[in-house]
């Protein structure tokens, strides 16, 4: 199951607070935060690889969130790219493979610190390597914050052309949200909420090649072909149970270990690149003959739901995002129906009403507007603020780079090819800015 079926605990994050470490002088604050986080989290990578040992499972990345760092900004003021270089140097001396919380929350409007923030986050992902960001712009209880979705889309645009002789990384190191969540151990959206303890250690598990290898079995076994939706909605259940019972075991000791509360196990079905553990193989095994074909949403619905039911009865902890993710870049059989056009950005923001968590790792054209950017975010916070669930966009403009070419980030990130978008503009509406109103469905006191 481990080497066949690529199955492993895709992350172990741990969540620090940072509050106790504000201070109205930006450098003492610094050190504040670089003591604070290699003091916490100096066991961390020894842990999981003992772990791994033992179990003989991989932990594939071990990482860490913090308190969104607009509200450190607020009480010092300063150059915010400050404390992005201080996450960035404290991740370089712990060894872990990303730091996420260079965040601000503006669902309802600005506070202190929020906009300096924000106006900085493409500079500061441009000279940090670990640093990633995220703006929670929207939310079911305050509606989408409009200014702020304008903003994000010249962001997205800055932190590709900053990058653009990588790749345009900064893009793929930034996630604007609605309705965020406080426990998310995946990056590059993590970051540690003001309502959880002051450390806690998290898991995210993985295991899309497992469910595939399952449902093949099936069709192998019984005519997969012959089997009802019901049946196969079964099997997945099943088998997220074991998986999330094992993000169990791995998260409870790694708490333990380390002497931290154990947080949540977000049973999210996280794919990579590697052949075998995609999503989009999965709804190809219950019935697709290409992802992003007539049904592609109703079979991830049923998957999405099946893999909620199977976790739930494993964990009395679930939490984060628990689903199934549909990044373009990090699916082998998403970057597949890209290439041959039969999966589309229309087709993917459908999916995004269905399973966790939205528009995610997606190649745009370099020249894309600001303002087209900014539509695309306003269409999936729009999804998530009227479902009540958390929507999010992370694209990546291929500044520099012709439409039959593609980008190629490497390792997790994957690669994948530039996908069309429509060509009409969308200007005069997000320069309304302002705020779309809270739905009636918030009203739920």
């Amino acid at each position: 199951m481990i080497q066949e079926e690529k199955l492993d605990i895709r992350t172990i994050t741990m969540g620090i607070s940072l509050l106790d470490c504000a201070d109205a002088d930006i450098d003492r604050a610094c050190d504040k935060i670089y003591n604070k986080i290699t003091s916490k989290a100096k066991n961390l990578i020894p842990v999981g690889e003992s772990i791994e040992k033992k179990y003989g499972i991989p932990i594939v990345n071990k990482r860490i969130s913090v308190t969104p760092i607009s509200m450190l900004l607020a009480i010092s003021g300063g150059d915010p790219v400050k404390y992005a270089k201080t996450l960035d140097r404290a991740a370089k001396t712990l060894g872990v493979n990303f730091i996420g919380g260079y965040s601000a929350l503006v669902q309802k409007g600005f506070a202190a610190g929020d906009l300096e923030l924000i106006e900085s986050i493409p500079r500061a992902l441009s000279e940090t390597e670990f640093v990633c960001s995220s703006v929670n712009v929207g939310a079911t209880k305050a509606g989408i914050n409009m200014d702020a979705v304008a903003i994000m889309g010249n962001k997205i645009l800055e932190s590709a052309k900053l990058t653009s002789d990588r790749q345009c990384i900064g893009a793929a190191k930034l996630v604007v949200f609605c309705n965020a969540v406080e426990d998310n151990p995946f990056m590059a959206g993590a970051f540690h909420g003001v309502g959880e303890a002051d450390c806690v250690l998290s898991v995210g598990v993985s295991g899309p090649g497992v469910v595939r290898s399952a449902l093949a079995k099936m069709n192998a076994n019984s005519a997969l072909d012959l089997a009802t939706m019901n049946e196969v909605a079964e099997v997945i259940k099943k088998t997220a149970f074991k998986i999330t019972r094992m993000g169990q075991l791995v998260g409870s000791e790694a708490a333990e270990m380390l002497g931290v509360p154990f947080g949540i196990v977000d049973l999210s079905l996280a794919p990579t690149p590697a052949v075998g553990d995609s999503v989009a193989h999965i709804l190809e095994e219950i019935g697709l003959e290409e992802c992003g074909t007539h049904g592609t949403t109703a079979a991830l619905a049923m998957l999405n739901d099946a893999v909620k039911k199977g976790g739930v009865m494993a964990s009395s902890s679930v939490g984060g995002l628990s689903g199934a993710f549909i990044p373009v870049t990090e699916d082998a059989g998403m970057i597949s129906a890209a290439r041959s056009g039969t999966l589309t950005i229309e087709k993917l923001e459908a999916m995004t009403s269905v399973c966790s968590v939205g528009l995610d790792m997606i190649v745009v054209p370099g020249d894309t507007t600001a303002e087209t950017i900014s539509a695309i975010i306003a269409d999936e916070a729009a999804i998530g603020m009227i479902n009540s669930k958390t929507t999010a966009v992370r694209l990546i403009p291929a500044i520099g780079i012709a439409d039959d070419e593609e980008l190629n980030f490497g390792g997790l990130l994957g690669s994948g090819p530039i996908m069309k978008l429509h060509k009409q503009s969308s200007a005069k509406m997000i320069k309304r800015g302002g705020r779309i109103p809270a739905p009636l469905q918030s009203l739920k006191n």
